[in-house]
Formats: C-alpha cells, structure tokens, sequence
C-alpha cells in the first residue's frame, strides 16, 4: 500500500519543503493551501519531478468546517497515512495590550485548532494501524515569550502544549509525536526584511530534521527539536 504524507500549508516555506522531502523518499503527497493557483503550480512541479501522486485541496485551515471537509477528502484517498505534518499557521505582530482586535482568535484558528482537528480527523486510522508520525510545527515562541509576539506565542504555546497531551496518549497506540520548534526560517513572509538571507535557517533544514526523526525506528520517537540560526535569534 502506497505510503502518504499529509502536510497543511503545503505551497511555501516549510511545508513545501517538507512535502520536497518526502516526495524524494517516494510518498504520495496529500496537501492543502488557500491558493488555487499555487497548488497547481506545486502539484505539477512535485508530481513531475518526484513521480508522485499529489492530492491538493484548496482550503481555509482556520474555519472548523473546511478542515473536516479536508479529512473526509484524505480518507477517501488510497494509501496509508504514515506522517502528518501539521505545518500551517499565522503570524500577526503586536502586543497584547495593543494588537489588532481578533488576532488572538485568528492565531489559535490557524495555529492551534486546525492541528487539533486534523489529528482528530486521521487519528483513528493510525490507532488502528498501530503505525503513524504527527509532526507540529511549533515554534522556539512556543517556550520563549518575545516582544511583538502577543497572541502568536500565546499560540505556539498552546500547540506545544497540545502535542505533550497527544504524545501521552498515543504511546500504548505505536503513534509518534514530534514537537518541531524553529526559530528565524526564511520564508516568504521574510522576504521583504531587511536582513540578509544567509542569518535564517533554511526551510530544507527544518524538513531534513523532520524527515531524520521519522525514519527512526519506532521503538524510538524523538520528542521535540529545537532548532536555531547560528547566529542565534533574530
């Protein structure tokens, strides 16, 4: 049975990154953004460089009823979840006391809820299997409070918090959970910064640390990694 790889927020940054790495090691694909027209452009480019299947979705992970639309799309896809990567997310700057009015709100829509009902939406299948790899991808804002962080660390935290619960429960199942925490990535979002390329990490790095702690074996979960910039944080 095909082995796929189910990655949220699969068109920039990390989660193409993961999905390019994953491709390389033979899964299918199933990914999903808000963009029509960049999954289209990732599902050629990956499908015909890889010899993938990629399923694409286009889809809001902030809105409750779009993610269970999405799950009950994967679960009609033939194959064997082996990896979710719980990848999309937001980032609103501000404070606490002066952010925007909602960004709390549309932070843990993103950030938290869409990773909590997407595992709970595939979950079962990898109970039953006795097989499974949840990936969430924190962030080092997920144990480090900052300046300009608000609602966004307020966010991260509680997705840490959440894949502690989840790695507790899924030990007598043979599911694993890694918490991944990347400080400065660059993506497109640091585009436009004023700050050479070269002082982030590079998004293939955080895949290969992700793709490193799921082939081992599974009588072995590495837990969480935290991962930095040489220079430090920016």
């Amino acid at each position: 049975m095909k082995k796929i790889a189910v990655i949220t927020g699969g068109t920039k940054g990390i989660g193409k990154a993961v999905i390019e790495k994953f491709a390389t090691e033979g899964f299918d694909i199933i990914t999903c953004a808000r963009s029509k027209s960049d999954l289209d452009k990732l599902k050629t480019n990956v499908s015909s460089k890889f010899g993938v299947d990629v399923h694409t979705f286009t889809i809001d992970m902030s809105q409750k009823k779009e993610v269970a639309g999405f799950v009950t799309e994967i679960n009609k896809i033939n194959g064997q979840i082996h990896v979710l990567v719980n990848n999309a997310g937001l980032f609103i700057p501000g404070q606490m006391h002066n952010e925007e009015d909602g960004a709390l709100e549309k932070m843990i829509n993103t950030n938290l809820y869409s990773a909590y009902h997407m595992t709970r939406g595939l979950i079962e299948e990898m109970k039953a299997n006795r097989l499974g790899h949840i990936f969430n991808i924190c962030s080092t804002a997920s144990f480090m409070p900052y300046v300009n962080g608000g609602s966004y660390c307020i966010a991260k935290f509680a997705l840490l918090g959440m894949s502690k619960v989840l790695r507790e429960e899924m030990k007598e199942h043979n599911v694993r959970v890694t918490s991944i925490m990347p400080g400065a990535t660059y993506t497109a979002s640091w585009s436009e910064a004023d700050i050479p390329e070269e002082r982030f990490m590079k998004s293939e790095d955080v895949a290969a640390a992700i793709y490193n702690a799921y082939e081992m074996s599974d009588r072995t979960v590495v837990e969480e990694i935290v991962m930095r910039p040489q220079l430090g944080d920016i």
